[in-house]
């Protein structure tokens, strides 16, 4: 039973729905999904078209808005929103180390979790398409990930689709892991060197960090052990429009002075498991090399073998000269495993997934070639998450797809310049720009 309620400007509903686990088996077994349909107060007795948002990730549920912000007050001017959690994220049958263990050990935990890539995610959303829109097709915003599932839908259900909207989330249609990561690593080195240039000082202090971590075991408040690679990963902060600036602020004050000489202070402590725990979003962690898995190689840890061919990024080496220390970005490491409470359980789990040899296309290119749906995507200039370069092959390979490209904003531009960013796209999409 759907339930409706409002906040500032809004009328919420909240909605259900039963899709198959395994679509190629539709009489089996089946999981539920969770969808916050979003009106502006003033039209929520209209007939509007639907605007269906995918949310970046994997492994996040659909943002919490409270009224209408960023993007969202601009799309209500026109649509009907649906904010869906994607199949194992928010309230969509969650899939954490809580709850996988319902399947059974970690084989059968791996293979349920093969099932909750772009592909599944677009099949979930065709199934529930006629129930809410009664048949039309309807527009997609895709953030990030969600523009990865963009693409797949497009390759796999165009006819479901008005328009496709894409921010920061072109994929490469035939990149392995290993290509990502290779194109990766230089992308977060120039991130790095942005944010030195910007805040010299914190040279000396994540050394100074990266230091103490080497020479003591350091285990977070919610148990989470904080290595040298851990720190590190804190780079992922610069992807985003106000990244550099927060990462500047956590590392000024990381010291207390104590009886036992200089340590980590409580509060940066505190802020930093609450930047690296995957307990909320532990999909992101298992799934996230597999979303580059279309053929029959395994990713292998793609991350980390392909980081072994960058030796900047090596802090011990780095500490032993006078070298900056290098931070990473979006990557999914073993050793997160055994660092990660919320994902120790889930060791075995994420190592059969790595190796695994199965996977299938989530794109088909003769298919994006001959498309016919209007499609409009913002590229960022220099993205940390999503090659530049490989977005914007793939552009060119999307008949009639209209690419933004701006060094406006960062790769959550659709967040920091919602309502000018949706109003560009629908404007490409439309052919008015």
């Amino acid at each position: 039973m759907s339930v409706s309620y409002r906040q500032p400007g809004v009328v919420l509903t909240d909605r259900r729905f039963t899709v198959p686990l395994d679509h190629d088996d539709p009489a089996g077994e089946t999981i539920e999904l969770y969808a916050r349909e979003v009106v502006a107060s003033d039209k929520a007795g209209q007939d509007l078209p639907w605007l269906v948002y995918l949310q970046g990730g994997p492994g996040f549920g659909a943002n919490r808005f409270v009224g209408r912000p960023a993007w969202l007050g601009r799309a209500l001017k026109d649509y009907r929103v649906l904010l869906l959690d994607q199949r194992g994220t928010g309230a969509s049958t969650p899939a954490n180390r809580q709850t996988l263990p319902l399947r059974g050990g970690p084989a059968e935990q791996a293979d349920y979790l093969t099932r909750f890539r772009a592909d599944s995610i677009v099949r979930d959303c065709e199934t529930i398409r006629s129930e809410v829109t009664g048949g039309a097709p309807w527009t997609v915003l895709g953030q990030s990930f969600g523009g990865f599932c963009t693409v797949a839908y497009l390759s796999l259900a165009p006819e479901g689709l008005s328009t496709a909207l894409i921010t920061g989330g072109l994929p490469s249609l035939d990149a392995h892991a290993d290509d990502v990561y290779r194109a990766a690593y230089p992308r977060i080195e120039r991130k790095v060197a942005a944010h030195y240039a910007r805040y010299p000082q914190d040279v000396e202090r994540a050394r100074r960090i990266a230091d103490h971590l080497l020479s003591h075991d350091v285990v977070l408040p919610n148990g989470y052990r904080l290595t040298v690679e851990a720190f590190q990963s804190l780079g992922i902060l610069l992807g985003g429009g106000e990244g550099s600036h927060r990462l500047h602020y956590l590392l000024e004050d990381a010291f207390v002075p104590t009886p036992r000489g200089p340590e980590l202070s409580d509060a940066f402590q505190e802020q930093v498991q609450n930047l690296l725990s995957y307990a909320g979003h532990p999909l992101y962690a298992l799934v996230h090399e597999a979303i580059y898995g279309q053929d029959e190689r395994s990713t292998n840890w793609s991350a980390e073998r392909v980081r072994a061919e960058f030796p900047r990024f090596d802090a011990a080496k780095t500490l032993a000269g006078d070298e900056p220390l290098m931070f990473t970005g979006e990557s999914i490491h073993p050793w997160m495993f055994d660092c990660d409470p919320a994902l120790r359980p889930l060791r075995e789990t994420a190592e059969l997934l790595a190796a695994r040899t199965d996977w299938t296309p989530l794109y088909d290119p003769a298919r994006l070639a001959g498309n016919e749906v209007p499609v409009a995507a913002a590229v960022y200039h220099d993205d940390m998450y999503v090659d530049t370069a490989h977005a914007l092959t793939t552009a060119r390979a999307i008949r009639g797809l209209r690419t933004w490209v701006t060094d406006e904003f960062e790769h959550d531009g659709v967040r920091a310049g919602g309502p000018r960013v949706l109003d560009r796209l629908l404007a490409l999409a439309r052919d008015e720009a």
